[in-house]
């Protein structure tokens, strides 16, 4: 193990991210044996995806050892846990499927559901079972156990080698989910309680700055513990009765106190600390906890590892299964993908598709772009959208002669506000990718249209809060409602029902819904006389747009425009960010006097 673990350590400095496993260092017999222990209850809705990124971790799984706890489900999480132990467990190296029925405290029954209440009482059971699974890998002898929930998705293969790569005593994978909320803790009060800090949300945004591994109070979900040290025998999640060791609740807590606890616990004290141990009160140990180096609980946020959902604090099972499709169309915005096995297809359902309202929804695509249609056709299923996909004008293939048959001319004297440089191509084609939509609408006699872009993110429960909206305006007068903007002028805008407003000047046209009438009025406006960007177009035509020179080549602005408050949608990437790419910002710029494709700019 020594040998092996060195290895490790050089590896992890030459490639600076984690031990790759070929050649001579691979050698999947002394690869460290793991305990996975895994809790799963009523969890039909991640359990499909979650076993199968269990299934793909890149491990050898000779050298795992599997511990399942499930019990009093009212749904079909027993049976998939049987149908998936039955064709894969002989793959491990040792497998143990707990399947309990009892009515115990923290459980009330009605309507043939055993429901959960997080009371004091659940909080200890699920401590036990915690601490259940701890020593069963001590037990075992395994050097680490992996904690997981059922509903962790673990999309990076690699997530298990490159935490045990890193030889961290605790050390958890940073998850996302779609709201502000993951795994672990990034600040605890005197009595290790749960404490907001700044840091949060500079871990959970993974800013450049804050990527890399964090010492935090607390993790829970995902979890790897060491257990090759013997400071680790005094890790618990429930203190026994005899121990000196106050129980604080919940598994998160008393984990993440006796963590804190043996920070002061090296190899070279450990007599000291068995002695401390045996002998000190828990105040003695709670005062000299805080002068130890530190917590060394790890969180990992350099890598996108995976999801994980929000807390079901409402036991209802509907928004359980409303939180993990939000989840899954989070992920997707992240362009990553869930991967199912077949065998377990049978238990994930969808919705019935609807056009939501509207007469048809468009969603805008290069044909260049076929992982974005993908990714954005796999949202839709998820979300239930019935979408017609339209190819979008690429400016890339914009010639003299395809822009003087639509007559297209260039507004005089136009300029880039921030880069004052003229339009360029992928702009037009995005243009006249709107502008081909609006003709649709007017010809083909829409009432309602929902126009989407593909780089597009969905806003958690967006089915719920979209028809909230739909409901609020249904007897206002309104030509346009942006689903998802940026908005460019500071100061408060008028509300015009609880959850829409009249929006101010604004850019990106990423999601919106149009009116017959108001794809008339942006036609009769005669755009292609004056062409522009689409969003800065948009905001001159409902008269909000700060450049009166712009504003004066449209004399009639009488499109009466809303926005969704908050917004739906929002664009997958930001400027700067990580696989952030723009059709329009990296095409070239056109020559508004000669129609071609300026080179040098």
């Amino acid at each position: 193990m020594a040998n092996y673990k060195s290895q490790v350590f050089l590896i992890l400095v030459v490639f600076g991210r984690y031990f790759v496993c070929s050649g001579d260092f691979y050698d999947r017999s002394i690869m460290p044996r793991v305990a996975i222990s895994i809790l799963a209850r009523n969890k039909v809705n991640s359990l499909p995806y979650f076993l199968t990124c269990l299934r793909l971790l890149d491990y050898p799984k000779e050298r795992i050892d599997i511990w399942i706890h499930t019990e009093n489900n009212y749904d079909e999480t027993d049976e998939i846990l049987h149908k998936w132990a039955e064709k894969y467990k002989n793959l491990y190296h040792s497998f143990h499927l707990y399947s309990h029925v009892s009515s115990g405290s923290g459980e009330k029954e009605g309507d043939n559901e055993v429901k959960v209440f997080w009371d004091t009482v659940q909080y200890k059971h699920v401590s036990k079972l915690r601490e259940e699974a701890l020593n069963y890998a001590r037990d075992i002898r395994a050097d680490y156990i992996f904690m997981l929930d059922a509903d962790v998705i673990l999309t990076e293969p690699a997530t298990l080698k490159i935490l045990v790569g890193r030889n961290y005593k605790i050390v958890a994978p940073m998850l996302i989910s779609d709201g502000l909320y993951s795994n672990f803790w990034a600040g605890e009060s005197k009595d290790y309680s749960y404490e907001e800090s700044t840091y949060f949300m500079k871990f959970f945004k993974r800013e450049i700055p804050y990527l890399g591994c964090h010492n935090v109070p607390a993790v829970h979900s995902a979890v790897l513990i060491s257990l090759t040290n013997e400071s680790s025998e005094y890790l618990t999640y429930y203190p026994a009765e005899d121990s000196p060791y106050m129980y604080y609740g919940d598994d998160v807590t008393n984990f993440a106190a006796s963590a804190h606890r043996i920070g002061i616990c090296n190899l070279t004290y450990i007599d000291a600390c068995r002695t401390a141990h045996a002998h000190y009160s828990t105040a003695i140990l709670l005062t000299t906890h805080r002068s130890s180096e530190g917590s060394k609980i790890k969180l990992c946020n350099d890598q996108l590892f995976g999801f994980t959902t929000m807390p079901n604090i409402d036991n209802d099972p509907l928004k359980e299964a409303q939180r993990f499709i939000n989840l899954k169309v989070d992920a997707l915005g992240h362009e990553v993908e869930f991967p199912l096995d077949p065998a377990l297809k049978k238990y994930v359902t969808y919705p019935k598709r609807s056009k939501f309202g509207c007469d048809m929804v468009y969603m805008i695509n290069l044909d260049r772009r076929p992982v974005r249609k993908k990714l954005m056709m796999k949202t839709f299923k998820e979300l239930g959208l019935d979408v017609k996909r339209l190819p979008a004008v690429d400016g890339l293939r914009l010639n003299l002669t395809s822009l003087r048959r639509l007559n297209v001319k260039f507004m005089p004297g136009y300029e880039d506000p921030y880069h004052k440089r003229p339009m360029k191509a992928g702009e037009i084609g995005c243009f006249l990718s709107h502008y081909n939509i609006w003709k649709k609408i007017v010809n083909r006699k829409y009432h309602l249209t929902m126009v989407l872009e593909d780089d597009v993110r969905f806003s958690p429960n967006f089915r719920d809060a979209y028809r909230q909206m739909l409901a609020e305006v249904e007897m206002l007068n309104f030509d346009l409602i942006y689903l998802g903007r940026k908005i460019l002028m500071e100061g408060g805008e008028e509300y015009i029902t609880p959850h829409t407003t009249r929006p101010r000047y604004s850019y990106w046209t990423v999601g919106y819904l149009l009116t017959n009438r108001g794809a008339k009025k942006l036609l009769d406006a005669n755009p292609l006389q004056n062409m522009l960007p689409v969003d800065e177009f948009l905001p001159i035509m409902f008269d909000q747009h700060p450049n009166t020179t712009w504003k004066s080549y449209f004399p009639n602005r009488n499109l009466i425009a809303l926005s969704a408050q908050p917004l739906l949608v929002q664009p997958t990437h930001y400027t700067g960010m990580p696989g952030y790419v723009s059709d329009t910002e990296l095409s070239s710029v056109i020559n508004t006097r000669t129609y071609s494709l300026r080179r040098d700019l």
